[in-house]
């Protein structure tokens, strides 16, 4: 298959199909959030000023971490650093700045949204967001292949010779089953309070396991353990971790008749005596 063009005119305006997947990726992550807070309860009114603080901010730590880890080219070629449209976006970089702005401006703007019932609620949203993300962003990008390739399944990128494994479509698959698994975590601790932040923390630790085989599998050129790998067992692990803790600790607690009660069914209840 030939590859998708990375870019058209429509008259002297040239628009780049990479952007235009990243701005779908972000409405659709925007709609499904705001749909979920409202289902449980929440309201989300008040996401669309958070969303927007969201969105830059992913933006500028995916492209500056980016960036750093290859400041050899870019400081060859320094107006390069913000060609977003050729791609290049951190996934850890956006994480790394958008989820401090987010849970800061929940609290400020939704305070009855305890962090972990933001981050359960939210995590089933990235995951979905991602799968999205790489058929409408690095697949119909320049160089957005894997390592080459000879068989069948083997695509040809903008930018790149020769058949490429297509990672995106693999990221795509994988994301969708650990979205999958998070829709069910999310039904069998639906109502327990004691286990809030078991379905974020779920999604989170087998994202990074999707991560670090993308990486050793089909994209790293080398025997060596880069960064994006470690950073995924350290997902993996942080995760692992506290899913483990908590359910420990929730079959040590005694819980009161009540006191078990979902934070959800508490401010639906709320808003039903105002």
């Amino acid at each position: 298959m030939r590859p998708v063009p990375v870019a058209f005119h429509v008259g002297p305006l040239e628009i780049h199909t990479y952007g235009i997947g990243l701005a779908l990726t972000f409405w659709f992550g925007y709609r499904y959030l705001a749909k979920r807070l409202e289902d449980h309860g929440y309201g989300s009114a008040w996401l669309g000023p958070t969303f927007v603080w969201i969105v830059v901010t992913a933006i500028v730590g995916a492209r500056l971490v980016h960036v750093v880890a290859n400041f050899g080219y870019y400081a060859r070629d320094p107006i390069e650093i913000g060609a977003i449209w050729n791609g290049g976006l951190t996934s850890f970089g956006g994480l790394l700045f958008a989820i401090p702005t987010a849970i800061l401006s929940a609290r400020h703007r939704c305070p009855q949204l305890r962090i972990g019932r933001f981050a359960d609620l939210a995590a089933p949203v990235l995951v979905a967001s991602w799968a999205l993300g790489r058929l409408l962003g690095p697949q119909l990008m320049i160089a957005g292949g894997g390592r080459p390739t000879s068989s069948w399944i083997g695509m040809y990128y903008a930018g790149e010779i020769g058949r490429r494994l297509p990672v995106p479509l693999f990221q795509a698959a994988e994301c969708t089953a650990v979205y999958l698994v998070a829709l069910a975590v999310e039904r069998r601790v639906a109502g327990r309070a004691a286990l809030v932040g078991v379905v974020a923390a779920v999604t989170a630790g087998l994202w990074g396991l999707t991560r670090f085989f993308d990486e050793y599998l089909w994209l790293t050129y080398d025997n060596g353990t880069d960064a994006i790998e470690v950073l995924g067992l350290v997902m993996l692990a942080a995760g692992g971790a506290y899913t483990a803790w908590v359910l420990r600790r929730a079959r040590h607690e005694a819980t009161p008749d009540g006191a078990g009660q979902d934070v959800d069914s508490a401010v639906v209840a709320a808003g039903r005596e105002r």
